[in-house]
């Protein structure tokens, strides 16, 4: 054991766990100000009810066994994992800084369907989508299942976290349907410093993100966090410039939007691609992403409130593609489509297809039997009081409770 790797890990398990709840305070500054505790509320749930799956059966389902869809129980509540050996860093610890990136991937889907779905109908969502979704995915990925075997790459959760949470949360969106306003408001983020604040957060946990999944504290990981900034940096800019050119002013909502989009993209190749590959992964996806949330979320009528699909669906997908275009052989072993990895890219977009039809079929097919047992949407009244009031009898700014907004 090193004890240098141990402190890294332990210190990038911390920065990893701050991301969810960095990301309460992005998603709850976005919402409307009656809104805004249940939104944060969803999120911060996730680290009490991701954690306790985690621990019981979630590590041994997602990394014990051999299977190819999912593992076995052989590790529940952490049985046989040893918290002083294991592959350079003790198997306790490897399941610690694993366990963070269940809280926060689960967190994300919750940005789609602010403002009008039932605390008790996401949380139950939550509890069984880990067990059905993410553990399936983390295994198939990380495990040496399926998505391992056909030769496809994800170095810190392109397909596992981004792509799985993204489409969730937009299938969520679309069953639980529009909210009561839709199309008749403008909808406005009521606290742009919380959306500042979460955005730095995030920023700076995804320092944990990307380079902790080097696992050791070597070149790897200072390059994973390089490429990690250098995206980050190149998406807020290039946000900013689609916004002066289309808007005519750049915000700062938008710089924000960007770095996040592009922290997103360069998620699964942060330890795959070179350096200068970054500064294109980060300034392409922002139209990307852009495009998809001004102009198709809008056409098809798609109520993502807080675009969990939009940045995360949408910046996981290009991140993927990328990482199968540029990865090289120089930064991690494995040659993109420019190195002649034909392989490669065509594993990339499999495993894309793969985690967006597994994804989504499930959570359809999971929240159409949880509404078959329980509603999961407030009324129209409670929707209109605010979900503060209506689900949790709270208010987070007492001087505006009469207001709607």
């Amino acid at each position: 054991m090193d004890s240098g790797n141990i402190a890294f890990i332990l210190i990038c398990s911390g920065m990893v766990f701050l991301m969810t709840p960095a990301l309460a305070f992005f998603y709850g500054g976005l919402e409307r100000r009656k809104n805004i505790l249940n939104t944060m509320m969803m999120v911060i749930c996730t680290m009490g009810l991701a954690s306790v799956l985690w621990v019981a059966l979630g590590y041994s389902l997602s990394f014990s066994g051999s299977g190819s869809f999912i593992g076995n129980l052989d590790k529940v509540f952490f049985n046989h994992v040893s918290m002083s050996e294991g592959e350079g860093i003790p198997e306790g610890l490897f399941a610690g800084f694993q366990m963070m990136f269940a809280l926060i991937t689960t967190a994300i889907i919750t940005g789609a369907v602010v403002g009008r779905m039932r605390f008790s109908a996401i949380f139950l969502f939550i509890g069984f989508w880990l067990v059905l979704v993410y553990f399936p995915m983390a295994h198939m990925v990380w495990g040496g299942g399926f998505l391992d075997a056909i030769g496809s790459i994800d170095f810190a959760g392109g397909n596992v976290v981004h792509i799985s949470s993204g489409i969730s949360g937009l299938v969520l969106a679309v069953v639980v349907g529009k909210r009561r306003e839709f199309h008749q408001t403008e909808y406005r983020p009521h606290n742009i410093p919380f959306v500042v604040l979460g955005a730095g957060l995030l920023w700076f946990g995804w320092f944990g993100f990307n380079a902790g999944s080097a696992l050791a504290a070597d070149g790897l990981a200072i390059h994973a966090l390089m490429t990690t900034n250098t995206a980050a940096a190149s998406a807020m800019l290039s946000w900013m410039l689609i916004e002066k050119l289309m808007l005519g002013k750049p915000t700062i909502v938008g710089a924000c939007t960007g770095a996040v989009v592009g922290l997103v993209a360069i998620t699964p190749g942060a330890g795959f691609v070179s350096l200068w590959s970054s500064f294109l992964i980060g300034a392409l996806v922002s139209p990307f992403c852009y495009y998809f949330i001004s102009v198709i979320k809008h056409r098809f009528g798609l109520d993502d409130a807080l675009d969990a699909f939009g940045c995360h669906g949408i910046g996981g997908v290009f991140g993927g593609i990328m990482t199968g275009i540029f990865a090289d052989p120089a930064v991690g072993g494995r040659s993109g489509l420019i190195y002649g990895g034909l392989d490669l890219f065509i594993a990339q977009l499999e495993s894309i297809v793969f985690t967006l039809l597994f994804a989504g079929i499930v959570s359809y097919v999971l929240i159409r039997v949880i509404k078959l047992f329980m509603p999961i949407r407030v009324s129209e009244q409670a929707e209109a009081v605010g979900m503060d009031r209506a689900e949790h009898d709270e208010t987070a700014y007492p001087t505006f409770m009469g207001l709607d907004s």
